[in-house]
Formats: C-alpha cells, structure tokens, sequence
C-alpha cells in the first residue's frame, strides 16, 4: 500500500454482488469450480458475507476462498464462514510491530493476530502468507515457522513481485525462495515434498520432518510457474485479466450492464484466456510493470 491512498473508486464505478455473482454463474457453468475473493483488501467492502452466500447458493464451487491482511477479519469471520467460506488466507509478514507498520504502512499487527486466531476457531482452511524483503523482514522467516507450526497451520512464503504502490520493486529485494528454503531446513531440518493433487497451484508444498504444520514457496521471481497458471482475474471495477502483470484487460462490465446473454460473457472470457502469454516477463529487459498496483486491482 501507498502511504496515504488518494482514492477509492466509487460504489458505482464497482461490480455488484449480482454482476459478480452472474460472471460465476456463466463460469462455473464452463468448469471453474474454485473462486477466491481478493484485493487490495476485500474486508474494507460491506456485506462480502452477501457475496459469499450468493456464491455458495450457485451449488457448483467447491472452494470459496479469501485471501486477507486480516485486520478486519475477527468481526468478519463467523458470518462469512456461516454464508459458505471455506478457506481463507491471511497476510502475515513479521511478528515485529516496527516491521509491521514499515510494510503495511499503519498499526495493527495485534489485530491481524486476532483475526488469525478468530478464523482458526471457525474450523475452516486457514493458510498464512508471508512476503519477505530482504531489507526488512528476512530475519522473520524462522519465528514466523514457529508461529504457524504452534497452531499447525500451513505457511507459505511468497517472493516480493513488481506490484508495490511506489514503484520501489528491485530485484535486490527479492529473496528466492530456495533461500528461504535452506533457512527453514537449518532451523527444522530436512523438509519433504508434499504430494500435489493440483498441478496448477503456485506454491511448492514441502513437510516437516515430525508431522507438524506444512510450508510452501510461491516463487514467481525465480521460478516462474505459468506454464501451469489457470487463473482467471475479474477486477472490482468489471475488468477480466489473464495475468496480474498484463496490460491488457477485457471490459466485462459493459456487458453486464446491458444484460448481455451467457454466450457473450462466455466468449470475453474465452478470449481473454486464449490471450494469455506465456511467461509473465519479469525478467525481461523490456519489462513494464502494470499501470495499476495490487491495491488498485482487487478481485
């Protein structure tokens, strides 16, 4: 996040639940079967549990996931687990209050651990994320483990992407996931591939020796995974995207507006996916970062 926001689109620059939930209906229709509801930070919209439910009353997904920084999400939790959440990601950097307010850019971190611990009670899949910055939170990394392993939970450590709102991405920041890696396995010891029952999924899952909680490596700086990528984005304000770093988007929401028939939405997104590259290109020399940051894309 920036650190003062100059804006929030309007509601009615936004999709509504209904627009959303017609997008889903056309799309499951065709296979999708797994929807996550992202951001930016989707907890600072009223009434995420309506979506949610309307989702869920589809009866053709099979997870309804949401990714978190979690500071809303201790009041939040039970009615959108009641609507039909069934996983939920959460952000967590650092367990230092200084490290948390240099990446998130405010207070908080008690409330994000709250929201852990709230979204823990519910039963449901609760995974955690980390971004780590060389600069600011490498030294993180092991107390981080123990903090999920503590409450058997899965971890995943994710290389910092161009995607900040200050355009400060450097390279130099970025910390390979196999670093990460050998950090874990001096501190635990050696870890096990964990068997993967979806070949699309970013992270490579690995388990610890005595059983306990489970780690992943999201690494889309060193090791990028789209060859295997399936991810289709529909932006809060109707856009579809194929690739997070693309700069291309496909307007949906026009056709939304005026009613359009299941087939035309159906063809958008097809074409949209059949647009996708095949790398994303941050290695590239020519690489541009989108014009939008990750706050300003939603989900």
């Amino acid at each position: 996040m920036p650190e003062i926001v100059g804006g929030f689109l309007p509601q009615d620059h936004l999709l509504t639940w209904d627009h959303i939930a017609r997008v889903v209906d056309v799309l499951s229709r065709a296979g999708v079967d797994k929807v996550r509801i992202t951001g930016g930070e989707p907890l600072m919209r009223p009434g995420v549990d309506q979506l949610i439910r309307r989702l869920s009353n589809l009866g053709r997904l099979r997870q309804i996931a949401l990714t978190t920084n979690g500071m809303m999400l201790e009041e939040q939790i039970d009615g959108m687990v009641a609507a039909g959440l069934s996983h939920v990601n959460i952000s967590l950097d650092t367990l230092r209050e200084p490290a948390f307010r240099q990446m998130a850019r405010r207070d908080g971190l008690d409330r994000v651990l709250s929201g852990i611990d709230a979204a823990l009670r519910t039963g449901i899949q609760v995974r955690l994320n980390a971004l780590v910055l060389r600069d600011i939170n490498l030294e993180d990394c092991v107390p981080l483990v123990e903090f999920a392993r503590d409450r058997g939970v899965v971890l995943r450590f994710i290389e910092f992407m161009p995607l900040d709102a200050d355009r400060s991405w450097s390279a130099s920041q970025v910390v390979p996931g196999h670093e990460l890696r050998l950090r874990v396995e001096q501190a635990f010891g050696p870890l096990t591939p964990a068997a993967s029952r979806d070949p699309s999924q970013p992270s490579q899952d690995f388990l610890f020796a005595d059983g306990v909680g489970g780690i992943g490596f999201i690494d889309p700086v060193s090791k990028p995974f789209c060859q295997n990528c399936n991810r289709l984005r529909l932006t809060a304000d109707g856009k579809f995207r194929n690739c997070l770093f693309g700069q291309e988007e496909w307007d949906v929401k026009s056709l939304l507006v005026r009613g359009a028939e299941e087939d035309a939405i159906y063809a958008l997104a097809r074409d949209c996916v059949l647009a996708k590259f095949a790398s994303h290109g941050i290695s590239d020399s020519g690489f541009t970062p989108p014009v939008r940051a990750m706050y300003q894309i939603g989900g």
